[in-house]
């Protein structure tokens, strides 16, 4: 009897935990440097318009070749402009961090996850329903954004290429010859 116990639970912990470790492959995004991988663990659960918004993107290729336009050191590294900031396609460096994607902006999904290092925000205009494709990465801690800003994700590896980023010498972080997103895909690669 006791045998028989123990594979039943062995059993309901395997059926437990595999579909989950599968199914949460669908919320990382990994997005490829010119170092390496930086892998992204998206948050469904306090984000998801904004999430499925960035998933979407991705899975069309939206983020591929995108520039990092505005990067300031001690603070954070922005991304995201589809429109005007792939440096393959359309780029536009006086424009890059103005544009969005042909999808609509998105109603704000505050949380009280704070913006620490390495988590993912969305970037917007000062209406908070702005936000659209374009995001940012930490790199610092920087309270005063908790609650004001939507988070989407947290790196989970790859925080030392993020670091890497060419930062920015304009007045504002803006970049000249910008580091870009080479591929962005969901899940694990």
């Amino acid at each position: 009897m006791k045998l028989f116990q123990i594979a039943a639970a062995l059993f309901l912990a395997v059926a437990a935990f595999g579909p989950a470790n599968a199914a949460s492959d669908d919320n990382i995004l990994t997005i490829q440097l010119k170092d390496g991988p930086v892998v992204v663990e998206l948050m469904p659960d306090v984000a998801p318009k904004h999430v499925a918004q960035i998933k979407e993107l991705a899975s069309k290729g939206e983020y591929d070749n995108v520039a990092f336009h505005r990067v300031i050191e001690g603070f954070m590294a922005q991304t995201g402009d589809v429109e005007f900031g792939d440096m393959e396609d359309g780029f536009n460096a006086g424009r890059a961090g103005t544009g969005g994607s042909k999808l609509p902006d998105l109603p704000a999904e505050f949380s009280k996850v704070p913006f620490e290092r390495g988590v993912l925000g969305m970037a917007r205009s000062q209406d908070p329903n702005s936000a659209n494709s374009q995001f940012f990465i930490m790199f610092a801690d920087y309270p005063p954004l908790n609650g004001e800003y939507t988070v989407v994700g947290k790196v989970v590896s790859g925080m030392e290429l993020v670091d890497k980023i060419k930062r920015g010498d304009g007045g504002n972080g803006e970049v000249s010859d910008p580091d870009r997103m080479i591929k962005v895909t969901v899940g694990k690669k």
